[in-house]
C-alpha cells in the first residue's frame, strides 16, 4: 500500500519541493554575498603582503649593511642579477653588497637577496629620493651616495583599493601604514 501525501505537493526524500528550493536560495544568497567578501579580502591581504616583503627588505638591508660593514643597496630589477635605472619596483628588487659605491652590482660584487616581482595588478611607487634605490651605510643609516639623508615614502597600490605606504624613516627603519588614498 502507498502512502498517500494529503497536501499533494511532490516530497523528495523527506523535503517538499517547494522546502529545497527555499534552501537552495538561501544558499544562492549567502554565497553571492560572501564570494565578493572573500575577494576583497583575497586582494587586500595580497596587498598587504607586498607591502610586507618590501618593508622586510629594507629591514633585511639596514642589518646586512651594519653585519658587514660596507655599504648595502637596494634597487628595482627585472632580471635579477643588475639595478635598472628606469626601472619599477614591482618588478623586484635585489639586495647587494656596494663595495666600491658605485651604485650597481659589478662581478666582483655579491648579491645577498633577490625579491620576486609584485602579483599581477599591484604597483609599487617610490618618491624623488627612494625611487633608483636604497642605500644603507655601515652604521645602518639611509644615504644617497653623495651622502645625504634618504627616506620617503613607497606606495603599494592595487586599482580601487586603499594605499598601503612603506615609510622609510630618518633612522633606516621601515614601517607600514594604512592610507584613506584610494590607487587610482
Amino acid at each position: 500500500m502507498q502512502r498517500s501525501n494529503p497536501d499533494h505537493r511532490p516530497r523528495i526524500r523527506g523535503f517538499s519541493l517547494v522546502e529545497l528550493l527555499v534552501g537552495l536560495l538561501l544558499a544562492a544568497l549567502i554565497l553571492g554575498l560572501a564570494v565578493p567578501s572573500y575577494h576583497d579580502w583575497i586582494a587586500t591581504s595580497e596587498l598587504m603582503n607586498e607591502a610586507q616583503h618590501l618593508a622586510n627588505s629594507l629591514n633585511r638591508a639596514r642589518a646586512e649593511a651594519i653585519n658587514s660593514g660596507f655599504r648595502v643597496n637596494l634597487c628595482p630589477s627585472a632580471g635579477g642579477r643588475m639595478c635598472v635605472p628606469a626601472g619599477t619596483w614591482e618588478s623586484g628588487w635585489i639586495l647587494f653588497i656596494d663595495s666600491n659605491d658605485d651604485g650597481q652590482v659589478d662581478a666582483d660584487e655579491r648579491v645577498l637577496w633577490t625579491g620576486e616581482a609584485a602579483a599581477t595588478g599591484i604597483t609599487i611607487a617610490a618618491n624623488a629620493p627612494l625611487v633608483h634605490y636604497v642605500s644603507y651605510t655601515s652604521l645602518g643609516h639611509a644615504r644617497l651616495r653623495n651622502g645625504a639623508l634618504q627616506m620617503g615614502t613607497f606606495a603599494v597600490c592595487r586599482r580601487g583599493r586603499n594605499a598601503v605606504d612603506v615609510v622609510l624613516a630618518h633612522s633606516g627603519r621601515a614601517r607600514i601604514a594604512r592610507t584613506t588614498d584610494v590607487c587610482p
